[in-house]
C-alpha cells in the first residue's frame, strides 16, 4: 500500500476504453465494488496528478491523509462513497491526466468506477426527490414549458423569496443559474420548415443530410439554437431536419446511476435514429454531453448491439461535421461580419470526443475574430452545480477559467454547452451572457 505507485511509468499507448458489464451480478458485488476501489485509490493516492481536476480527489485524499494510517487502507469503506459524490463523469481525469488508464495494466478507468459505485448506491438505497426531479429532465420540462406556465416558471426562478423557498424545500441552490423555459420549443419551431433549394451533397463521409437530435435542453431551454442551426447548415448546403420523435438521451440518468433508466431511454432513441441512418442521414445534436452519450457511453454500456454501434458511427459533433465539409472544400467561408475576441470555454464532454477543437477552428475561419480556447472545466455538470451542497465547490472549479474570462475582456464569451455557458457568465464581471458558437456563426454570415 502507499506511495510506491507514483514510481511507476504509465502507458505511451493511445487510451481505450472496455465495455461497462453493468448487467452482470458482480458488478453490484459490493464486497468485489469496495476492492477495485480500494485498487484505484491506493494509485491515485500515489500519484495525485489529478488533484487540481475536480473535488473528488481532495475528498479521497483527505479520506486518506486524516486516517490513522495515512494510507489506504486506513479509510473506512463506508466513507468510500463521498469520493463517487463528487465524480460528474466529466472524464477528464482519464482524457488527460491519468497514465495508468488501459491499455495500461494497472487498467484505471476512475470515471467509470465511480459510475459502478453510483450505479451500486441507487441499487441499494435509491436518491432523493431532488435528485430524481432534476434528472428527469424530459418531465420537469414538459411541465414547465406549457403556455403561460413558462411564464410563471421563468419569474419564479429569478424571484429571491422563492429561490429561498426552493433551498430550504428541494435543496437546489438560490444563487445557481436556472435555464428559462419555452413553449415555443425548437420542435415548434422546425417542425414542418421547408429547406428551399437545399439538396444533399456528400462530402468525404458526411452525407451531407443531416438529422438533429434536438435534446431536452435544446428543445425546450434553448430552442433559438434550432432556427441557428437551421440557417448555417442550409447556408452550406446541408439538408437538416429534426429527429421525428426523441426523449432524453439518458446522461442525466447515468450520472445519477440509474443505469435501467438510461436502458429505457435507449429502447426509445436508438431504433428511430437508426432508422434515420438507414435512411442515409448523418446525426447531430447541439449538447456536447448528448452527443458523448451515443458516441461513447452506451455503445460501452451495449457493446453488442449492432443498432447503437451504427448509430454510434453516424453521430457528429456539430463543428465537427461542418470541419469534415470544409476539408471537403464544402464548407462556406464567405463571411459578412469579423466577430473580434471571443473567449471560448471548451467543454469537457467535448474534449472528451477526441475530435480536437473544431469549433475554434471554424470560428477562427472568420476574418479579424480571434479565439481564445480555455481548455478547463466549467463545473457546472447539468446538475452538481444547482445542488446546495456543491454549488459552492462548482464555482470553486469555475474560478480559473472566469478569470481567465474577465482578463481577457473579450466581445463574446462562448461554449458549446449552454449551461456551462450560463454557468461562467453568471460568475464573470466582464460579460452578461454565454453565446452559442452555433449563433456566432450564424452572424458571422449575416443571417
Amino acid at each position: 500500500m502507499g506511495n510506491h505507485t507514483s514510481v511507476r511509468e504509465g502507458s505511451l499507448e493511445a487510451p481505450t476504453r472496455h465495455p461497462i458489464d453493468w448487467q452482470s451480478d458482480a458488478f453490484y458485488d459490493r464486497e468485489a465494488l469496495d476492492s477495485e476501489l480500494e485498487r484505484v485509490f491506493d494509485i491515485c493516492h500515489g500519484c495525485r496528478r489529478c488533484v487540481s481536476l475536480c473535488d473528488a480527489f481532495p475528498t479521497l485524499f483527505d479520506l486518506v491523509d486524516e486516517s490513522e494510517t495515512m494510507e489506504v487502507d486506513g479509510v473506512d469503506k463506508a466513507d468510500y462513497h463521498q469520493v463517487a459524490d463528487q465524480c460528474y463523469l466529466c472524464d477528464m481525469c482519464y482524457m488527460t491526466k491519468c497514465p495508468y488508464v488501459p491499455p495500461h495494466e494497472w487498467a484505471v478507468d476512475f470515471p467509470h468506477l465511480m459510475l459502478r459505485e453510483k450505479a451500486v448506491q441507487f441499487k441499494q438505497q435509491g436518491t432523493s426527490l431532488r435528485n430524481r426531479m432534476l434528472t428527469n429532465t424530459d418531465g420537469v420540462s414538459k411541465l414547465a414549458a406549457i403556455p403561460v406556465v413558462d411564464v410563471t416558471v421563468n419569474a419564479l426562478n429569478k424571484n429571491t423569496l422563492f429561490r429561498k423557498t426552493l433551498e430550504k424545500t428541494l435543496q437546489v441552490h438560490h444563487q445557481a443559474p436556472l435555464p428559462q423555459y419555452h413553449s415555443n420549443t425548437m420542435r415548434k419551431r422546425l417542425t414542418g420548415r421547408e429547406q428551399t433549394g437545399v439538396k444533399a451533397e456528400p462530402a468525404g463521409k458526411t452525407t451531407g443530410k443531416v438529422a438533429l437530435y434536438a435534446t431536452c435542453y435544446g428543445n425546450y431551454n434553448s430552442p433559438n439554437l434550432g432556427e441557428d442551426f437551421h440557417a448555417v447548415f442550409s447556408h452550406n448546403h446541408i439538408a437538416l431536419e429534426l429527429v421525428p420523435k426523441e426523449q432524453c438521451c439518458g446522461m442525466p440518468k447515468l450520472e445519477l446511476g440509474d443505469l435501467e433508466a438510461v436502458a429505457r431511454l435507449k429502447e426509445a432513441n436508438i431504433p428511430v435514429l437508426s432508422r434515420l441512418v438507414d435512411a442515409g442521414y448523418d446525426l447531430i445534436a447541439p449538447i456536447p454531453s448528448c452527443v458523448l452519450m451515443y458516441k461513447q457511453e452506451l455503445p460501452l454500456m451495449f457493446p453488442d448491439d449492432e443498432e447503437v454501434q451504427k448509430v454510434r458511427a453516424a453521430f457528429y459533433d456539430p463543428f465537427e461535421y461542418l470541419w469534415l465539409r470544409h476539408k471537403a472544400d464544402m464548407f462556406n467561408t464567405e463571411f459578412q461580419q469579423p466577430l473580434g475576441d471571443i473567449s471560448y470555454q471548451v467543454a469537457c464532454h467535448l474534449r472528451v470526443q477526441n475530435i480536437g477543437l473544431k469549433t475554434r477552428d471554424i470560428l477562427s475561419l472568420v476574418p479579424d475574430t480571434r479565439v481564445d480556447a480555455i481548455e478547463r472545466c466549467s463545473g457546472h455538470d447539468g446538475t452538481y452545480a444547482v445542488k446546495k451542497e456543491t454549488h459552492a465547490k462548482a464555482v470553486k472549479i469555475a474560478r480559473p477559467v472566469v478569470r481567465k474570462v474577465d482578463q481577457q475582456q473579450p466581445a463574446y464569451f462562448s461554449s458549446d454547452c449552454p449551461m456551462a455557458g450560463n454557468h461562467i457568465a453568471a460568475l464573470a464581471d466582464s460579460v452578461e451572457q454565454a453565446v452559442h458558437p452555433m449563433t456566432l456563426l450564424r452572424r458571422a454570415y449575416g443571417l
